[in-house]
């Protein structure tokens, strides 16, 4: 059987309807739309944070007219401490996301160990719609997949739910 097609993140978001959590498990990424944004932060300590730029205003817009519709929006980010520096440029642009309308939680890993965790950062739309976000080792995308095989749709609204109960939220996580 071939492989199903991968929405976009707004087709993704388009089609929820109660729910769309993200697990990121990862201390570093490096995505191609970041890579300049990222570099200007570690030379300058500078973000972009206002939701109306170019680089934050698709997103931002795409969370707020999810969120309007009633769809709760969350992000929990597992991470290695101390944290890295993309953890901390991570940290830095996360208002916009709570600007925006997520919900955002962070969890120390070591207080994961006894979370059983899906191999893959992945969004769980409706608790049955599972993106997985695949990277390489040195952290660049590494493309998409979807399942919406029940087993796997629990495995991750169970450990997201796991990550989320001891996780802190953004406002009090301290770097």
């Amino acid at each position: 059987m071939p492989p199903k097609p991968v929405p976009t993140f707004a087709e993704l978001l388009d089609s929820a309807h109660q729910s769309a959590v993200h697990l990121e498990m990862r201390d570093a990424y490096a995505v191609a739309s970041e890579a300049d944004a990222f570099s200007r932060w570690q030379a300058t300590g500078e973000h972009d944070t206002d939701p109306a730029s170019p680089y934050w205003a698709p997103w931002v817009g795409l969370i707020r007219r999810t969120v309007a519709r009633g769809v709760a929006v969350r992000r929990a980010r597992i991470v290695s401490e101390p944290v890295s520096d993309y953890i901390r440029y991570e940290h830095a642009g996360t208002i916009v996301n709570l600007t925006a309308g997520e919900a955002v939680r962070w969890l120390p890993r070591r207080q994961a160990s006894d979370i059983a965790l899906p191999g893959n950062d992945f969004w769980l739309i409706d608790g049955h719609t599972v993106r997985w976000n695949h990277f390489t080792g040195a952290g660049e995308s590494g493309g998409g997949e979807i399942s919406t095989d029940p087993a796997t749709a629990k495995l991750c609204a169970d450990a997201f739910e796991a990550v989320w109960s001891r996780a802190t939220p953004h406002d009090m996580y301290e770097l």
